[in-house]
């Protein structure tokens, strides 16, 4: 993965451009930004504040920079709320690329926080007292889930990137993973997407999108 590019946002946190899908991992308007705005306001703090529990469940599908769960990791702490989270991504990172990434120190975080960072890179794994990690290095219909979640970060790249991840079937099985009242949440709101997701037995809510981006999606298991 070397051929990867580190780009800054315009909220100064970096993404990764990637030359052969001509594609950024996040928005160039502002990765922390957009992954706050989507999956933490919307998905993690909207579940929390719904149904308020002192543990709950994620299943990423995009690991990419490793953004999203790591700004979790701080806001668990912030809640006071244990995170099992587990996430797929079937082209890790190198080291040498995570540790060109910039967010550990916009983020002003503490050196256990950081720790976590690199271990959720390094050893696919964390396990502290709010937050709980796994990694899998696959492809996320190819995995069989021994769990349900509560949460669903859909973060993988855009439809005509990597249509194969956009199917009725992809979001059949999201659905059977995410426990009654569970959260789907992704930054993609197209028309073909939305259509996708209300014939998989979700509620689709189209909500802002963060900054640069009109819509995004929050969907719900009845």
């Amino acid at each position: 993965m070397k051929h990867l590019q580190i780009l800054t946002t315009k909220d100064n946190s970096v993404t990764l451009y990637n030359p052969e899908l001509n594609e950024t991992y996040h928005s160039v308007h502002g990765a922390v930004q957009e992954s706050m705005h989507v999956f933490i306001k919307n998905g993690l703090h909207y579940f929390t504040q719904q149904f308020p529990k002192t543990e709950i469940s994620i299943l990423e599908i995009g690991f990419g920079t490793g953004l999203n769960a790591l700004l979790t990791l701080v806001e668990s702490e912030k809640i006071n709320c244990k995170v099992n989270y587990i996430s797929t991504e079937p082209f890790p990172l190198d080291m040498e690329i995570v540790n060109e990434l910039n967010y550990c120190d916009l983020l002003h975080l503490r050196e256990k926080q950081r720790q976590c960072f690199l271990e959720m890179h390094k050893e696919k794994s964390v396990s502290n007292e709010n937050f709980k990690f796994k990694l899998l290095p696959n492809e996320f219909m190819k995995i069989i889930f021994n769990s349900t979640f509560d949460i669903i970060y859909f973060d993988a790249f855009a439809p005509e990137k990597q249509p194969d991840l956009w199917t009725s079937e992809t979001f059949k099985k999201c659905s059977l993973l995410l426990n009654p009242e569970g959260v789907l949440v992704t930054y993609c709101a197209k028309g073909e997407v939305k259509r996708t997701i209300k014939a998989c037995d979700l509620k689709l809510e189209t909500l802002a999108g963060p900054p640069g981006k009109r819509e995004m999606i929050r969907a719900i298991k009845s």
